[in-house]
């Protein structure tokens, strides 16, 4: 299975991450046409554009000047280790054993608004530019205009280059929209994790999405390849539940006070 995650708003350039191997982003070439459009946004029309504070928008508007096709190590952290939120708490890639960092390396990508799409160990700048975003530009009114089948077709040569078919969507609406579907090499395979509450179960989204980190570090703890070994996660008390699922869908379920 190719593990495909969203990334995270907030960062963390600050603590120090376990190792020191570091990749060049795939689509580098795309993501600076991108920084000489953001570089044209002014910090009011970035507030307007991303519906952010203005003290936020001043910094992101200083990140894209300081942005470096070629950056300073000091400006640098790999993507999988920045990327600090929930879907990062669960995955817990720098507790990871280090032999299972190859495999982590190899088959998780971390979709991005400004990279298209990212290695774990991509070298990454800070930014904040989400996937939904409807920024005007050379192809289109948004960002799926501009990545057009871009990232789907380096989510289909790692698909070839590691011999899989499934792709495991562990990533939000927002961002696996920019991959389509139709153009992949693979089937997609999509969890649910509902959590009882008020008498039903339903998604909680800040459980979903740590549910979908914990999922991805299961995965690469197991080495993962298919749905029929994938019924096996239980981590923090989740559940398969096979009469809900099908073959696209598979639905988890953990029920305790919440």
């Amino acid at each position: 299975m190719l593990i495909v995650l969203s990334p995270a708003k907030s960062l963390d350039f600050e603590k120090k991450a376990p190792v020191a191997t570091m990749t060049e982003p795939l689509l580098l070439d795309q993501a600076e046409l991108l920084i000489r459009r953001m570089r044209e946004v002014s910090a009011l029309e970035l507030q307007q554009l991303m519906a952010i504070s203005p003290a936020l928008a001043a910094l992101n508007v200083q990140r894209f000047q300081d942005w470096q096709v070629q950056p300073d190590q000091a400006r640098i952290k790999q993507a999988v280790f920045a990327f600090n939120g929930d879907v990062y708490d669960g995955l817990s890639a720098a507790s990871l054993p280090a032999a299972r960092m190859d495999y982590l390396q190899s088959h998780v990508r971390i979709l991005s608004g400004l990279y298209g799409v990212l290695q774990p160990f991509d070298a990454l700048q800070p930014y904040r530019l989400e996937m939904g975003t409807a920024l005007q530009n050379v192809r289109g009114r948004n960002l799926y205009a501009f990545w057009g089948d871009r990232v789907s077709q380096q989510i289909n040569h790692q698909l070839a280059q590691l011999k899989l078919k499934t792709v495991l969507n562990l990533a939000s609406e927002e961002y696996f929209k920019v991959i389509k579907n139709k153009a992949l090499d693979a089937d997609v395979l999509t969890p649910v994790f509902q959590d009882w509450k008020g008498g039903q179960y339903k998604v909680i989204s800040f459980f979903a999405k740590r549910a979908r980190g914990l999922m991805a570090r299961y995965c690469v703890e197991h080495r993962v390849q298919d749905a029929i070994a994938l019924r096996g996660f239980d981590l923090d008390g989740y559940r398969f539940v096979e009469e809900e699922s099908s073959p696209s869908r598979m639905l988890f379920r953990r029920k305790r006070d919440v």
